[in-house]
């Protein structure tokens, strides 16, 4: 019934409970997830999950905000591409919230790993994973400059936290909006007016575990059987019934991750 598309089984704390966390998938209907990776390093594990069970898939990726790993040439991402349910592209993107006594001219490198991904994404057609933080204006000219233009690289911007015409730009080049437990925060109301905004049929939902529980459990560790509290914010803000919300959520996740089945 519903999708967790962005979630980091792979992660110790969740990969230790992993029998307990699919038995609760189960029991909150929640029936698949996208296993994400942000490191070369990584993949093998997350690849794993997605190959052990089938309602698990997985993507390949760096995320912009990961130092002092393995740089992932369009070889490495093409390759892994290549492989048995790895679905997207990503975590990529731009991260310019911890930029500290770095200056921007100085995040060149991040800037150079996310067209190294958009150029994979587009060879393999598979959809990017999108994480922007304060780096909103570069992420979209990025895209742009890379044959970001609709129906060329495609994509979600996940966990999203900009502003409405952040995602009109987002929307307008063909992206997929994500959402995630944030939504449900009560300091939140922004974002949940950037939701009532974006059209149910370009809308994913995500729990992005183990971060970002949703209320009641803000704080304690996420995990993707939380997912249905995120559509039911959704419902309310769409006024519209929890089941639609699953239902599309999941048709969407299904359209933009191609050869994921029912």
């Amino acid at each position: 019934m519903f999708t967790d598309s962005h979630c980091h089984l792979s992660f110790p704390e969740l990969q230790a409970q992993l029998p307990q966390i699919r038995q609760a998938m189960q029991d909150a209907q929640v029936s698949r997830a996208l296993c994400i990776c942000t490191t070369l390093e990584e993949f093998e594990t997350v690849h794993q999950l997605a190959t052990r069970y089938d309602n698990f898939w997985s993507t390949v990726g760096v995320h912009p905000d990961n130092e002092d790993v393995l740089e992932p040439s369009l070889d490495d991402l093409l390759q892994r591409a290549s492989l048995p349910k790895v679905v997207g592209i990503g975590e990529t993107g731009l991260d310019y919230y911890r930029l500290g006594e770095r200056t921007m001219a100085g995040m060149e490198w991040q800037r150079e790993r996310f067209r190294v991904h958009i150029r994979a994404a587009r060879q393999t057609g598979k959809p990017l994973v999108i994480h922007t933080r304060s780096a909103s204006d570069d992420t979209l000219a990025i895209l742009k400059e890379e044959g970001g233009s609709a129906g060329q690289a495609r994509g979600v911007f996940h966990c999203f936290t900009e502003t409405q015409a952040v995602a009109r730009a987002a929307l307008d080049l063909g992206f997929y909006i994500s959402f995630s437990g944030i939504l449900t925060f009560k300091n939140a109301g922004d974002i949940r007016e950037v939701a009532r905004f974006v059209p149910l049929d370009r809308m994913l939902i995500e729990t992005d575990s183990p971060y970002l529980a949703p209320m009641p459990y803000r704080g304690k560790t996420n995990n993707p059987s939380y997912v249905p509290l995120v559509a039911q914010q959704i419902a309310k803000l769409k006024q519209q019934p929890l089941e639609a919300i699953a239902e599309a959520t999941s048709r969407n996740f299904e359209q933009l991750f191609t050869g994921v089945v029912a």
